[in-house]
């Protein structure tokens, strides 16, 4: 006997239909990262091209253009005055040359109004810009949080790693020495710091004279070691024509000079007399920025001689090409002479450079020669003042009434600059007019608003003897 199982049709497609369900799986993916934001990334590219577009180089030659422009338009309408004063008959002046002058003034005050314009436009432009880098910078930061797998650290740290190899690798093949003496190596090492004030003092005049210089002689003559000299600028701030001596640190502070003031012209000012604060005492010789000359004097106080050497041509002088704050600018600091271990050094600006810092080494003399030059990245206006120390320039900045920053240095043994030295000092009062560097005993002296205040220079020697000690 057979069994017959007799099943529906529609129960086989019911239990099919139920097997093709329970074969269907959903799934659900949940990460724990945040979701990159590709808008800040695309406003953070935004803003930094739109940055790139609006500062452009073509910007500051524009504003170098108008100066320029005025440069040579001042002079021509001194010589047109002078053509108008020969023409007058004592009853009337030459028409022609009135109308010529008309014309000059009119230019003149053209070129003003657009420097003028050109100058606001550019500073707003520079308050903008801060902001929007700020602003790109902020968000780059907080990209950087999304790298969970730390590719731009790696990307930085293979950079570093390239660099060191590519230093490795040119180490072998040592490049030869430079025919002349180096002058950036320093016997104390790298300049670390500098502490103080250690000196605060209105000498004899506090308050009195606003612009000025003072310091040591790094090459004193023979019973002169322990002597301090002071020059102030007693004619509108601009001029000088004499050298203050005092024979200690102690009679500088209380107002004692002896032996008293070495002039350089009874009158003041006039040929060969000092034009500007930046000054400097070496080897028994006065350098400075010769009156209404590019040129630099050497003012011997034995002999009582005045020996100049020529400045090359295109450079700045007359409060044309001033160290400057954020408001505005030192007048009649064009020329900054400085002293170091090895000398005394020129800081300078030509319109062949276009406003950036230019050094010269001031060789020794009866009649003084320039040396070996060299040529910077550093924009001039952009520095409040410069010193030598060890063959390297340093350069400072404002930052607020209360501490300037040496920012800025340059070696003028391998030519290289940095821009991050970020050493701070404490001001005393809200401007320094002067600075100078003195290596008899590592001070950095500083004319701050008619005071006398000093620093000292800590270098690495100085530091690691510091350790050892303590």
């Amino acid at each position: 006997m057979k069994l017959c199982v007799i099943i529906p049709l529609c129960a086989l497609f019911s239990v099919s239909q139920q097997a093709a369900l329970v074969e269907k799986c959903v799934c659900q993916l949940s990460s724990l990262e945040k979701t990159f934001p590709y808008d800040k990334l695309k406003t953070a590219e935004n803003n930094a091209s739109h940055c790139n577009n609006k500062i452009t180089s073509q910007k500051a030659v524009e504003l170098e253009s108008l100066l320029l422009g005025l440069d040579r338009r001042l002079p021509q309408l001194e010589e047109d005055v002078r053509i108008l004063e020969r023409e007058d008959d004592g009853d009337l002046y030459g028409v022609l040359s009135l109308y010529v002058i008309e014309n000059e003034i009119a230019a003149i005050n053209q070129l003003i109004n657009n420097l003028n314009t050109t100058t606001l436009r550019h500073q707003s432009l520079t308050v903008n810009t801060t902001q929007q880098l700020q602003y790109v910078r902020n968000e780059m930061q907080e990209l950087e949080n999304f790298d969970t797998m730390q590719v731009v650290k790696r990307q930085q740290a293979n950079q570093r790693l390239k660099k060191d190899l590519d230093k490795c690798i040119n180490g072998r093949h040592p490049t030869p020495p430079p025919t002349q003496p180096p002058h950036g190596i320093c016997p104390h090492g790298a300049f670390m710091n500098i502490t103080g004030p250690r000196v605060y003092t209105g000498g004899e005049y506090p308050g009195s004279y606003k612009y000025g210089a003072w310091g040591r002689d790094p090459k004193p003559e023979k019973g002169k070691e322990s002597w301090y000299w002071l020059v102030m600028l007693t004619s509108s701030n601009i001029y000088a024509h004499y050298v203050r001596l005092y024979s200690t640190l102690s009679s500088l502070i209380v107002g004692v000079s002896v032996p008293g003031n070495f002039q350089i012209h009874p009158s003041n000012p006039t040929t060969n007399t000092i034009q500007g604060p930046n000054v400097v005492l070496y080897g028994g010789a006065l350098y400075y920025n010769c009156y209404n000359r590019d040129a630099v004097c050497r003012f011997n106080l034995t002999t009582k001689s005045v020996t100049d050497v020529q400045l090359p041509k295109g450079t700045r002088y007359n409060s044309k090409g001033n160290f400057c704050n954020l408001d505005a600018c030192y007048p009649y600091t064009d020329l900054d002479l400085a002293t170091d271990e090895s000398g005394v050094w020129l800081i300078y600006t030509t319109s062949q450079d276009f406003g950036n810092l230019v050094l010269t080494k001031v060789e020794e003399g009866e009649q003084p020669s320039l040396g070996q030059t060299w040529h910077t990245s550093m924009y001039k206006q952009a520095v409040t003042n410069t010193f030598m120390a060890c063959g390297k320039l340093y350069a400072t900045r404002y930052v607020n009434t209360d501490v300037e920053e040496i920012f800025y240095s340059f070696d003028t043994a391998t030519g290289k600059e940095r821009f991050d030295v970020g050493i701070f000092m404490n001001k005393m009062h809200a401007n320094i007019q002067a600075l100078n560097y003195s290596p008899v005993d590592h001070m950095l002296h500083a004319y701050s608003d008619s005071f006398l205040v000093s620093y000292k220079v800590q270098f690495e020697s100085d530091d690691s003897l510091y350790r050892y000690i303590f």
